[in-house]
């Protein structure tokens, strides 16, 4: 039976997201999984929709994409501390299945560089970890 897997993906900075998203489904293809694609507005949002959809059993595993850039202010820190902690907890705390590929970066040359397909392709990373993630806890839990 295939895995359901959700990707959930942060629009802030679309070009890069969009990147990240070709990615993953790259990585995924000829793997038996169903996919479905949820767009919020920034990656703070995206432990939410994760924790909304973990609620609907809907799905076996998670894939979180999006970037954040530093800016001026300290926004850039609450950001990206924040995210990375709300996606930990639901990892820990509820055991989910979750491939982390939300880019934290200096500016827009770094993120490319490693969202690119051709470069770092961090979302392919962050696909094949939420499907070892998903072998690791059909070995653990029964």
């Amino acid at each position: 039976m295939a895995h359901r897997i959700l990707i959930a993906t942060s629009r802030y900075y679309e070009h890069i997201s969009a990147e990240l998203e070709a990615g993953v489904m790259e990585a995924l293809e000829g793997e038996d999984v169903v996919t479905e694609v949820v767009e919020v507005p920034g990656a703070f949002e995206v432990p939410g929709i994760i924790a909304m959809a973990a609620d609907s059993a809907l799905y076996d595993g998670y894939i979180a994409l999006g970037c954040v850039i530093r800016g001026e202010t300290s926004h850039y820190d609450y950001v990206c501390g924040e995210s990375a902690r709300g996606l930990m907890s639901l990892a820990v705390d509820r055991r989910l299945a979750i491939g982390y590929g939300i880019l934290t970066v200096e500016n827009e040359a770094q993120a490319m560089a490693r969202a690119d397909r051709k470069q770092k392709n961090k979302g392919r990373d962050a696909a094949i970890a939420c499907l070892e993630m998903l072998k690791l806890r059909k070995k653990f839990v029964r």
